[in-house]
């Protein structure tokens, strides 16, 4: 008898174990591609890499437009205009259905990915929502004097409280955010964008080199640079670059750079080798990544580098400031100290472009009984097209499996 009580304590705490090594995650590309009305949508999210951005956030509501409300932006601007634009429809806080009919006061300012982007002066990147009654749900601009030009349509789908997708009617247009100019006339002056960030050492370099070209050869089909601070080039472990040959002095400027177009979600998101302008048939010349809530690390093999700041992200180009000189272990010998661990998995910290919106969003929805079958109406028609999670993405969950372990071990000491 007391075998058989072990056997079913063991049994439910292992199925606790298994429960708590699972928490919700999303794929918003998966999830839109389910729904073929937002092909177009889910295309320029793919295209201008937000969808790696909000898969690496953990609250997100996103605004979804259908085909026919996407015309109204789809190939008629540069992409990097289009990319601001989406932004502004990633709601970083979570909003389902229930809470839309239920905001205090009936309006309520709230923060987008737009604002953390440092593009968006004032309130250009805070979305108002105000909930018109009768079902009804206004979205527009929280710039003084803006329309409420976008309404909520209906619900496509809800992870609570992790991710909700609600389709609108109508894009949600800022004051000039769909004026604003190409990017072409900043990119063509990477050595000014660098200088003007505290990287003249990296950008003389560039430029004596002869590596700038190379890099802007590559800015049609995508470009990401890692621009050593001149404080990095001081550092005291970094050799004595004059020692180097010309080749070698390639090399190494060709290692701080991708031939692709990889912002700071993709590479939060990013769990494989990156191949960079220098990796050829001699060398690898490769980089991995590691993240600690918004922060990510670059690593070489060698010593790793911190992502400081960016100083332009205009599709397909980024340009970040790093902390550190990258340097790969094909010209600098092996690895000097270990790679660090990866760290727990933890909610992305708010970035300081962020910051609290003039009206404090209110915060996520505490869970409640009801169901989405009781809730108010989804859309003005009345019609709910909300579809539950089915899956969930595994991850550990160091404290509780500790935790549940300890209980394991005493059950198992009682029994005996």
């Amino acid at each position: 008898m007391a075998a058989l009580q072990t056997f079913s304590l063991l049994a439910f705490t292992f199925s606790l174990l298994a429960f708590a090594s699972t928490v919700h995650s999303h794929n918003i590309t998966q999830i839109l591609a389910e729904n073929p009305e937002y092909s177009s949508f889910n295309s320029y999210l793919s295209q201008t890499k937000l969808a790696d951005e909000i898969n690496s956030r953990s609250t997100v509501t996103l605004l979804v437009l259908n085909n026919g409300a996407m015309a109204s932006l789809a190939g008629k601007h540069p992409l990097s205009v289009i990319k601001n634009a989406l932004s502004l429809l990633v709601l970083l806080d979570y909003y389902d259905p229930q809470k839309l009919h239920k905001i205090s006061d009936g309006t309520v300012l709230t923060t987008t990915l737009y604002q953390t982007t440092g593009n968006a002066p004032g309130n250009l990147g805070f979305v108002n929502i105000t909930d018109l009654k009768g079902g009804k749900v206004g979205f527009g601009s929280a710039a003084e004097g803006s329309k409420l030009d976008s309404s909520y349509t209906k619900s496509v789908k809800q992870i609570p409280y992790n991710i909700s997708v609600l389709e609108i009617d109508a894009p949600i247009i800022s004051p000039g955010l769909l004026t604003a100019p190409a990017p072409s006339a900043a990119v063509s002056n990477i050595t000014g964008l660098l200088e003007k960030a505290g990287c003249k050492t990296f950008a003389g370099l560039l430029v004596s080199s002869g590596v700038l070209k190379t890099y802007e050869s590559t800015i049609e089909k995508g470009l990401t640079v890692f621009a050593p601070s001149d404080e990095a080039f001081k550092d005291d472990d970094v050799p004595d670059l004059t020692k180097l040959t010309q080749a070698e002095v390639v090399s190494l400027l060709e290692y701080h750079a991708l031939a692709e177009y990889k912002p700071k979600g993709s590479l939060k998101t990013n769990k494989n080798k990156i191949s960079t302008l220098a990796t050829n048939g001699a060398g690898k010349y490769d980089l991995t990544t590691s993240t600690s809530g918004d922060e990510v690390v670059l690593h070489t093999g060698i010593a790793p580098s911190r992502l400081a700041d960016t100083v332009l992200d205009a599709t397909p180009v980024v340009i970040f400031t790093v902390d550190k000189v990258l340097l790969p272990p094909e010209l600098f010998g092996n690895a000097t100290s270990p790679a660090p661990s990866p760290a727990p998995v933890t909610a992305p910290t708010p970035s300081p472009a962020e910051g609290p919106s003039p009206t404090a969003a209110s915060p996520p929805a505490p869970p409640t009984d009801e169901s989405p079958e009781s809730s108010p109406s989804d859309s003005p028609a009345g019609s709910a097209d909300s579809k539950t999670a089915k899956s969930a993405a595994v991850v550990s969950s160091p404290s509780l499996f500790a935790a549940l372990v300890t209980l394991v071990t005493v059950v198992v000491s009682v029994s005996l």
